[in-house]
């Protein structure tokens, strides 16, 4: 199979995955995945597959490979390493979710998902001091909110030291 059949076939099966058929999406991704073992972009959508499917184990070593190289656009390893980051923290990989979701927020520092995933992950780990800095700073630097945005120097003056109260 040449690698243009290759992506046409990966675009039906996320086709089939956003329109809310997993498993045929999987049964096809995986089969795939046995003709380009070395397919980044097959590995990353079998992950994700496994993902919506509630098979996290299973996704971890798809996430894995998707993310040994360099070879993902930046769209697919922003998601790529957000789902491996999320899916070692579901599975109680604290340490391991941290990681990568520092890799990820180092990556993309502007991508408010990776870094609330890594405030979760810090969270789980006790971390709570820097969890809460980034959800701070997040809160002040995103939020459409008026209220949030008249505070907003306030908000990021506590998320420098939370145990400052003057």
């Amino acid at each position: 199979m040449s690698a243009q059949n290759k992506d046409v076939l990966v675009a039906e099966a996320v086709r089939l995955r956003e329109q809310g058929h997993p498993e045929q999406a999987r049964e096809r991704l995986l089969a795939l995945t046995a003709e380009f073992p070395d397919a980044l972009d097959v590995a990353y959508q079998t992950a994700w597959v496994h993902d919506v499917l509630g098979l996290e184990a299973e996704a971890v070593p798809y996430y894995e490979r998707a993310l040994q190289s360099d070879g993902l656009d930046d769209e697919d390893r922003r998601g790529a390493l957000l789902g491996l980051g999320s899916t070692y923290r579901v599975l109680g990989r604290f340490g391991q979710a941290v990681e990568t979701l520092r890799r990820g927020v180092a990556e993309f520092p502007d991508d408010g998902a990776l870094r609330t995933f890594l405030s979760m992950a810090l969270f789980n780990t006790g971390e709570h001091h820097e969890a809460m800095q980034i959800l701070l700073r997040l809160v002040a630097t995103t939020s459409d909110s008026p209220h949030v945005r008249r505070y907003r120097p306030a908000i990021e003056h506590y998320a420098a030291d939370l145990h400052r109260t003057m």
